[in-house]
């Protein structure tokens, strides 16, 4: 029975396949619906809603299109008894995401995409249950398409690769929901050039300009949605309000196993795949509005904070220039305004490598896009397009050091400031043995 979902993106999204309807309506992917695709992003751009379950149907419909189009136009390069396989790790790409995902990540060291194999191959799923039903091996399959582990390189490249389904379908759905232009390319066009190879995939000619205004798009996207100051200040503060409640648990366990159950596994660090799935943001913000009521000051604060989004503010400076004890001087300044810089200052880096062509001794090899000429020869990408090798193998983005709003009032914090970044030649190292001097004193005074 088909099944049709209506899409702002993609406006109609066609499901016939009866294996990606019941998928769709497992306990697993539904709970997608909950977690939001772009984070705190939408406390930046208000229209930043959208979930990952949107962006999982919008991959799925992208791979449908293609491996439509290559069963019908290239029987002998493309085997049609892939179509399923490629669907199904398309629509399942992103399920193990999991709350605030990067952020939580970082300080629970889960991995949501280990989390998504486990998804598809646990016999405890929904998911693993269905996948079953096409072959005994068919969730390990899936699962390894999306760890670049499956042997046919056209179907890994189609979900993962430097223009792939997944890349296509955020592109223009975050750029859609975030209201900025940027991420707009030539969806249509692209998927008419594209070509299956021996190798994976690649692009005909004709459609070089289309691929180049996708990485362009992609780097535009990255620049000013993705790496905003001000998303990353409320991942700060997620980080340092959830930093703060992991300490606070080893001396109020109670409390928590009250307020929060759901964390409690994640505190103690014995989750397994069934707490994990009770998390997602929706549980995560309600646990933030009852922390505001905390008697911890910096817990309430913080919380109160992030939910009613009062940001830190930030200044870039260049990690290569500026030595750690230049940012303590500055951490020391905060702490003298009376915050406790471990909870109210932080440092967060973004960087992004619009593209590359493939470097076999890089940890992470990038596979290469390549454009199919007339005569059926393969190039790669940056030696025909200028524009595209002038961004090729270049690193954009910066690092920023997070602080209180309150600390550009002070006159002695904001004087190593110009152009909202960090002048470390104005931080003179007598200024920074002086200060040590004075916090000894102090703390001598104190003993």
């Amino acid at each position: 029975m088909e099944k049709v979902f209506r899409d702002p993106v993609h406006d109609y999204i066609t499901v016939t396949h009866p294996v990606i309807s019941e998928l769709i309506d497992t306990a697993e992917f539904q709970r997608l619906r909950r977690i939001k695709q772009l984070g705190t992003s939408s406390f930046t751009f208000h229209g930043a809603e959208h979930t990952r379950f949107s962006h999982c149907l919008g991959v799925y419909h992208i791979a449908k299109r293609i491996t439509d189009y290559f069963s019908l136009n290239f029987p002998l390069e493309w085997n049609p008894d892939e179509n399923l396989l490629t669907q199904c790790a398309a629509l399942l790409h992103d399920v193990g995401h999991g709350a605030y995902s990067h952020t939580f990540e970082g300080l629970f060291n889960t991995d949501h995409e280990a989390v998504t194999r486990e998804i598809i191959t646990s016999p405890d799923t929904e998911i693993n249950a269905i996948l079953r039903k096409v072959s005994a091996d068919f969730p390990e399959k899936v699962a390894s398409v999306i760890s670049h582990e499956y042997p046919n390189p056209q179907v890994v490249q189609l979900i993962s690769s430097q223009i792939d389904a997944d890349r296509m379908d955020y592109l223009l759905r975050d750029a859609y929901f975030t209201g900025a232009v940027y991420g707009q390319f030539d969806l249509t066009w692209i998927l008419r050039v594209i070509v299956p190879t021996e190798n994976g995939i690649a692009f005909k000619y004709s459609g070089m300009h289309a691929v180049e205004d996708y990485i362009v798009s992609r780097y535009q996207m990255y620049m000013q949605v993705y790496f905003h100051a001000a998303s990353r200040s409320m991942e700060v503060l997620l980080q340092k309000l959830l930093a703060r409640a992991k300490f606070l648990y080893n001396l109020h366990p109670d409390y928590f196993a009250m307020s929060s159950p759901c964390l409690v596994p994640f505190f103690e660090k014995n989750h397994n795949l069934k707490y994990y799935l009770r998390l997602d943001d929706g549980v995560m913000n309600t646990y933030f509005q009852v922390w505001m009521s905390h008697e911890d000051e910096i817990l309430a604060d913080l919380a109160s904070a992030y939910v009613n989004r009062h940001l830190l503010k930030s200044i870039t400076f260049d990690p290569k220039a500026v030595e750690l004890k230049d940012l303590d001087f500055l951490s020391s300044l905060v702490e003298e305004a009376g915050f406790n810089p471990d909870y109210y200052t932080g440092i967060h880096s973004n960087y992004d490598l619009p593209y590359d062509f493939y470097r076999p001794s890089s940890e992470k090899p990038r596979t290469e896009i390549k454009i199919l000429k007339k005569n059926g020869s393969l190039t790669e990408l940056s030696v025909l397009s200028p524009l595209i090798k002038s961004l090729t193998g270049t690193i954009h983005g910066n690092s920023r050091f997070y602080f209180p709003k309150v600390m550009l009032e002070n006159p002695e914090f904001t004087k190593y400031i110009v152009n909202d970044s960090l002048i470390t030649d104005s931080i003179q190292p007598t200024e920074i043995a002086d200060k040590a001097v004075s916090q000894q004193l102090s703390l001598d005074d104190n003993l």
